[in-house]
Parts: structure tokens; C-alpha cells; sequence
């Protein structure tokens, strides 16, 4: 796939690159909105602690798992 975007123009290149930004963007906006509205609604510092936690906790496995694969 990524040997089509190199083909395209520099100006396509850009509006292409621009849109997959602002995928990315609203896929954690709406994630985090998620989240805001279902994990611990009622207690703000403990649903950051628990996302932080859980972020982490994340990081730590794939980090392992690609490890495991080099």
C-alpha cells in the first residue's frame, strides 16, 4: 500500500497524510469520550489513574510481544 502513496503527487501525498491524521485523531477522541462516559463516570482522578494503569499495562505486553518477535 505504501508504495501507492510514494507514486502520488506531493500535493496528494499531503491531503493523504492530513486524512489519516484526522482518522486518528477522531478514533482516540471518540475513545476517550467512551471512556470518559463509562469507565468510574462519577470520580474524575480515578478513571485517569485506571486509563494510565491500563495504558501502561498495555505498553508492558506489546512491548514483550515484540521482543518475542525480533
Amino acid at each position: 500500500m505504501f508504495h501507492r502513496v510514494k507514486k502520488l503527487k506531493p500535493f496528494n501525498q499531503a491531503v493523504f497524510t492530513l486524512m489519516i491524521g484526522f482518522a486518528v485523531v477522531a478514533f482516540w477522541r471518540g475513545a476517550w469520550g467512551i471512556m470518559d462516559v463509562y469507565l468510574i463516570p462519577d470520580n474524575y482522578e480515578l478513571s485517569s489513574w485506571v486509563s494510565i494503569i491500563i495504558g501502561l499495562f498495555i505498553l508492558w505486553i506489546t512491548h514483550y510481544w515484540t521482543k518475542e518477535l525480533a
